[in-house]
């Protein structure tokens, strides 16, 4: 059961998401930052930050993924959509949205055919952890609604 969402929820989940992806691009540039520098604009600054223009481009990507998930992942638009269906489109959205920031951001070769491996292996494996959480997340809910119901038939 959805409660009504107000504008700082919102705001909450895009930075909750924003933030995750600054963390794990940060661990990568620290990672291999210096040898990614000449490949990739995410890594331009080597092992020293993120630009400016990097941090912009991953917060216009999590604004994308925010309103993917309030579209494919709530209830707010689709109602009568099966979850599989939904999770799918949700996870198509993300991954031509990314497609579309790596050809127009240039953030690794597009003609490098090691570079798409790279990041359909990663984005797969991304994939694979977010719907393991959401699992767990929906499993935590039904067991809280669960025993809800059982105290409320007492």
């Amino acid at each position: 059961m959805d409660e009504k969402k107000t504008i700082f929820d919102y705001i909450k989940q895009l930075f909750t998401t924003y933030g995750i992806m600054v963390v794990i691009f940060i661990v990568t540039n620290l990672l291999v930052g210096n040898e990614a520098r000449v490949l990739s604009t995410l890594f331009s600054l080597g092992s020293v930050g993120l630009s400016t223009a990097t941090l912009l481009q991953l917060l216009f990507l999590a604004v994308i993924i925010t309103v993917a998930q309030n579209i494919f992942l709530s209830d707010l638009v689709i109602k009568n959509m099966a979850l599989i269906v939904r999770n799918i489109l949700f996870f198509v959205t993300v991954m031509v949205a990314s497609t579309l920031f790596i050809i127009l951001f240039g953030w690794f070769p597009v003609g490098d055919p090691r570079a798409w491996i790279g990041f359909i292996v990663c984005f797969a494996i991304c994939t694979a952890v977010s719907a393991f959480i959401m699992r767990l997340e929906e499993n935590a809910e039904n067991k809280k609604m669960q025993e809800a119901l059982n105290k409320f038939k007492k």
